[in-house]
């Protein structure tokens, strides 16, 4: 969760420039700045021995933009990436200290309010954190083995000692940011699945407004 929000400007006066410079390559057709996942694999394959260091690179800003879109933050548009994420694969060290998991979490969290809506059946964002989630909060849900987060003292071995030793921690509420999507993360209503005193709930924030910004 520590690290520099995932925003800046989305916008830019030739995508396939930008395409070029970062990964060598221009797809056909570059859709509002987004391009298909499937010329991402077909034109970037593994690399091999041979390759060169600015191929491995290339190779790496690819593999990032598929796993961004397939798993981590997909939306409904499921074979189209936007090449937004590229600008920030620009440099590697710098986008080791952006806050990826609060992007994660705000995408997530904002599929799941489109999902709520009349005649929206589908659901994006990364849905493995969503069925973890359930399958922990819901008994029925879970496997019929032993768990690591069955039983109360088994919950603290798993969770790192920093946050055991600052127990504000637990009751911290952060706006997570991706871009135009706004959500707010209130650790402090799910203490008591973690083993913790669970105060009175106050009422939770409400963001309709930010909700209505997107990108374009």
């Amino acid at each position: 969760m520590d690290g520099y929000a995932v925003t800046r400007s989305a916008s830019s006066t030739d995508w396939g420039a930008v395409c070029y410079e970062l990964l060598g390559a221009i797809p056909d057709n570059i859709n509002g700045g987004r391009i298909e996942m499937g010329w991402l694999r077909d034109t970037f394959p593994e690399p091999d021995n041979d390759s060169t260091e600015l191929g491995r690179i290339r190779y790496a800003r690819a593999y990032i933009l598929e796993m961004i879109r397939r798993y981590l933050m997909p939306d409904l548009s499921r074979n189209l990436v936007h090449l937004r994420w590229l600008l920030k694969l620009v440099d590697f060290r710098a986008a080791g200290e952006l806050s990826w998991g609060s992007a994660v979490l705000a995408t997530l969290y904002k599929e799941m309010c489109r999902a709520t809506r009349p005649n929206q059946p589908k659901i994006g964002g990364c849905l493995s954190l969503l069925q973890s989630w359930a399958r922990f909060r819901f008994p029925f849900l879970r496997p019929r083995v032993d768990h690591p987060y069955t039983f109360p003292f088994r919950k603290r071995a798993v969770i790192p000692n920093e946050f055991l030793q600052n127990p504000n921690a637990w009751h911290v509420k952060v706006a997570l940011v991706n871009y135009a999507t706004v959500e707010m993360h209130q650790s402090d209503r799910v203490l008591r699945q973690f083993g913790f005193r669970q105060p009175i709930f106050v009422a939770p924030e409400v963001f309709d407004n930010e909700h209505k910004v997107n990108l374009r």
